[in-house]
């Protein structure tokens, strides 16, 4: 092949709709939705979803709590599938592979965060959903869907070896995790704070263990300390406790806190060593109460935060889970009940994420 030839897709080229779940207005349920997808660019992947995870962003994309929203919607940014089809220039994926697709779809490549594979924080990042798609002038559509198409260099290995199903949540909740805990570089003889045992915390818990490092659970919930330990958890405090907080002052190097609610941070900034980092991944509707900026002074504490890995990141994060036989734990669901799963994530009733078979899409 020559010439303009070389620049067609090898096949799936007039396969443009699918099916998913949208809302089409910030009070609606999600349903059934038909929609159209681009055809196939020379380094585009499709790939049928057969599963995708149910992040709390998803939430607040659909009820635009965020303000952001652009209707139809189809959420869903944790996929797992496998590749369907493949444009005539990909040369990484073929028919059959088993990949994943994460929050982000697309990036400028150029800027100074492209160029350091820190894709997440480009000003030009097109997100897997509810984002302008730059190819086709509309609006990106997520995994609560039989199939997408995605750029190959935003596509992402996923090993044999793990439960396909349980991977999926890796894609946000895993990486929001296991970024912040390599850039901190935390490791063996580091003594770690996960606050919070949700979607996000079990992760931290899961991802500290595995770096050696001694791990420490804060929940309010004393009923969690059995299932934290199970987890990764070397102790587990009850945040409420004041004794328990105490006996912890200033001794830890790294805090991880999942927290998305506001609350007071300088309960968590008091327990730091010198030159320690609390780092929030959590992201209230509403400010933290100001912290107290005599905790940070004299301890030269630090108060970060971490958005989601970018793709190189992302797939190292992925070897490491296949190396120490890390996945998510989750609740399997049918399309069909994607609205009360909602309401359940909204009581907090789901350990740790739920994950859609979109086998049950039809």
């Amino acid at each position: 092949m020559n010439g303009l030839t070389d620049l067609l897709p090898t096949q799936g080229d007039f396969m443009k709709k699918t099916l998913g779940y949208a809302a089409v207005d910030k009070h609606s349920p999600l349903a059934p939705f038909s929609f159209e997808q681009r055809e196939l660019r020379p380094t585009d992947v499709q790939i049928e979803i057969l599963y995708c995870g149910v992040c709390h962003s998803d939430i607040h994309q659909v009820r635009n709590e965020w303000g952001t929203a652009v209707y139809p919607m189809v959420p869903g940014h944790e996929i797992v599938g496998k590749v369907s089809s493949v444009g005539a220039g990909v040369n990484r994926y073929q028919v059959g592979d088993k990949v994943g697709v994460g929050c982000m779809v697309d990036s400028c490549r150029v800027c100074p965060d492209c160029q350091d594979h820190l894709e997440q924080y480009c000003n030009q990042t097109t997100y897997t959903y509810n984002s302008l798609d730059k190819h086709t002038g509309g609006i990106t559509y997520g995994g609560y869907a039989k199939q997408i198409i995605v750029d190959q260099d935003f596509v992402l290995r996923v090993s044999d070896k793990l439960e396909l199903a349980a991977v999926a949540p890796l894609l946000c909740a895993g990486i929001t995790t296991y970024s912040p805990l390599r850039h901190w570089q935390v490791g063996k003889g580091d003594k770690v704070g996960i606050v919070g045992l949700g979607g996000l915390g079990h992760m931290g818990l899961k991802f500290a263990h595995a770096l050696g490092a001694h791990v420490v659970l804060f929940t309010t919930s004393p009923g969690k300390a059995e299932d934290a330990k199970r987890l990764g958890a070397d102790e587990v405090v009850i945040s409420k406790n004041d004794g328990e907080m105490q006996a912890h002052l200033a001794s830890f190097d790294f805090i991880l806190n999942t927290v998305a609610a506001p609350h007071n941070l300088d309960a968590y900034t008091a327990l730091l060593k010198r030159d320690g980092t609390l780092c929030l991944v959590g992201l209230p509707d509403q400010p933290h109460p100001s912290p107290s900026i005599g905790n940070l002074i004299f301890k030269r504490r630090n108060i970060a935060g971490s958005l989601i890995g970018g793709l190189q990141e992302t797939q190292e994060m992925l070897d490491f889970c296949a190396e120490h036989a890390i996945t998510s734990d989750i609740e399997l669901i049918p399309i069909q009940q994607i609205n009360e799963a909602y309401g359940r994530m909204l009581s907090n009733d789901v350990k740790y994420r739920f994950v859609i078979d979109l086998a049950s899409l039809s």
